[in-house]
């Protein structure tokens, strides 16, 4: 069993062995639909329409997607009914299901793919009601017990998954030192970033005190520490470089990608301060050929204030333990150091229930230019950071212009 700090070297090789395929494949396509609330739509409803969008952005028509990558919390077989919907007859098909990671997991198969032939355009696309829906996040719990059982942990009835960051938060704050003042500040950060984000579900201003006097959710963590339950879809489109250079919009390519995982249930994690984004993080970095250093800009799952700390440290951009003063000052604010979460993120932006194609979309956005208000001036690559589970499932990406191959 892989244990934190002790990544096997032919783990590591992995992002130098894919380093043939850096580049190789862009994202052509993108677009969200319905974020925040949209009554009377259900989660196929706006994956449709997010897909349909970006296949349009893309300048190409529903007949010329081949391949198809997408999943769903609450259906297993999901791919099919989305198959149907959207009139397809993929000869590429990926359903993998792992959580808030998957769509970032579902990168380097499609590159695969798109490389080997198989098919010439991958729809990848998400969609969830999940703030509107009559069948929501509590009746979603008491199934899992069923569909996805936890021995470990559901005998003691914890409030997943809120209980589990919990969990990890405090075990930093005691190892490390951190401070809720620090956890507040990721918050704090993204309204910030909020604000300047019309599609953004939360823009009123935020402060530090704001978070800490937040009603308590599970100790450390505070209502404000934790992500929003909206509705809302986004879509990607890939195809291969080459091809990528005819289509109407600036290319955005992929120079790396690859996903970890070590547990399921938080139980079972090794060690609670550093997650499998250690390896996720150097893999991609690996193939991409790059180091955080050479990021401008970071978009992390932030399901909650101690994800953000946590993947800052383990993809590399400080110390362990040093996330709580990395982050102080708005270091990660506009105007800050390191520009993470520049949508807002999932803590005030959107989250569907699973968040990780709107991070991807949201650096799209940013490497292409289009982000408005928010907009980095130096936009040349990004990473890109996926969580799924109770911190298990772990997937990263490192996406560049052009001007960054």
């Amino acid at each position: 069993m892989t244990t934190a700090g002790q990544i096997p070297r032919s783990a590591l090789d992995a992002g130098a062995v894919n380093r043939g395929l850096r580049g190789r494949v862009a994202i052509a396509g993108a677009a969200t639909y319905g974020c925040g609330e949209s009554p009377g739509m259900d989660d196929m409803t706006l994956l449709v329409r997010a897909a349909h969008a970006a296949v349009a952005d893309a300048g190409l028509t529903m007949q010329d997607i081949d391949g198809i990558a997408t999943c769903s919390v609450s259906a297993s077989m999901w791919a099919m009914p989305v198959v149907e919907h959207l009139g397809l007859n993929p000869s590429y098909v990926d359903g993998t299901m792992l959580g808030g990671s998957s769509f970032i997991a579902h990168l380097l198969p499609a590159i695969r793919a798109l490389e080997a032939g198989q098919c010439k355009a991958v729809l990848v696309c998400y969609g969830s009601a999940q703030r509107s829906a009559s069948f929501g996040r509590r009746e979603m719990q008491a199934a899992r017990r069923f569909l996805d059982p936890q021995p470990f942990e559901f005998p003691y009835e914890p409030v997943l998954p809120v209980t589990a960051y919990a969990l990890a938060a405090a075990r930093h704050m005691h190892e490390f030192g951190t401070t809720r003042t620090q956890l507040a500040e990721v918050a704090v950060a993204a309204r910030a970033w909020a604000q300047r984000n019309p599609e953004a579900f939360r823009r009123d201003p935020l402060t530090v005190d704001d978070v800490l006097a937040a009603r308590p959710i599970a100790s450390p963590l505070g209502v404000l520490d934790c992500c929003l339950v909206t509705d809302g879809a986004g879509a990607l489109v890939l195809v291969r470089a080459d091809r990528a250079r005819d289509l109407p919009q600036p290319p955005v390519h992929v120079l790396g990608t690859a996903t970890a995982m070590w547990h399921r249930q938080i139980s079972c994690m090794p060690v609670l301060t550093t997650t499998a984004a250690a390896q996720s993080g150097a893999q991609a970095f690996a193939m991409a050929g790059l180091r955080p250093a050479d990021m401008d800009m970071a978009q992390l799952y932030d399901a909650f204030t101690i994800n953000t700390l946590l993947f800052l440290e383990d993809l590399g951009f400080c110390a362990k333990g040093e996330g709580g003063p990395f982050v102080e000052g708005g270091a990660i604010a506009p105007g800050g150091r390191l520009a993470v979460n520049t949508n807002g993120g999932g803590l005030s932006c959107v989250h569907p229930g699973m968040y990780g194609i709107f991070a991807l979309i949201e650096a799209v956005r940013q490497l292409r230019g289009q982000a408005g208000q928010r907009q980095l001036a130096t936009h040349r690559t990004a990473v890109v950071h996926g969580n799924g589970g109770t911190l298990s499932s772990q997937s990263t990406a490192v996406l560049g212009t052009a001007d960054a191959l």
